[in-house]
């Protein structure tokens, strides 16, 4: 017979109880492993759904960095930066991306020798059906909040984001 799955809340009373037995802060365990779980589920979800739009998690990378860069160009290096990979490997994903006709380069009028890379509509249209379908789990993630609830867990977390800022690098470099 099968093993009964745990639920998601039971599978973090556990990891919290794990955790504060290993001397973990309470509060902060229930916090941050909240955090993630919910950050693991939704990356399962996002992995299937760029999974059917025929997208690598690196092509959805390039289409949302160039999304929310609005109406600037940016560079293959900048693209390369932003997602953490050698340039060459940006460059083989910047020609299969425009093969599907979802990125356009062309050279910058202002420095021939650099490239600039946008969205096309197709990939704007891409983009859009994306956040779109994210944005039903996402707010089902949600349903049980209240406005004033999501607003509130939103101004904490803005908080929690800040605080990493001010943190550093590496947590080796905050205790030196």
């Amino acid at each position: 017979m099968a093993a009964k799955r745990r639920s998601a809340r039971e599978q973090h009373r556990q990891a919290v109880a794990s955790y504060v037995a290993a001397g973990g802060e309470e509060t902060v365990q229930r916090v941050i492993t909240a955090v993630y779980a919910v950050t693991k589920r939704l990356d399962q979800w996002y992995t299937r759904q760029l999974a059917d739009l025929d997208l690598t998690q690196g092509e959805w990378a390039v289409l949302s960095g160039l999304a929310t860069a609005r109406d600037e160009c940016l560079t293959p290096s900048q693209l390369a930066d932003a997602t953490s990979v050698a340039p060459s490997s940006m460059t083989h994903r910047l020609d299969k991306m425009a093969s599907r006709g979802l990125i356009e380069r062309r050279p910058d009028p202002a420095n021939r020798t650099r490239t600039l890379v946008s969205l096309t509509h197709d990939g704007w249209e891409l983009f859009s059906h994306a956040i779109r379908e994210s944005n039903v789990v996402e707010s089902d993630t949600l349903r049980d909040l209240g406005d004033a609830e999501r607003v509130e867990l939103a101004r904490l977390l803005e908080v929690v984001l800040t605080g990493l800022d001010e943190i550093g690098e590496s947590p080796a470099a905050q205790r030196a």
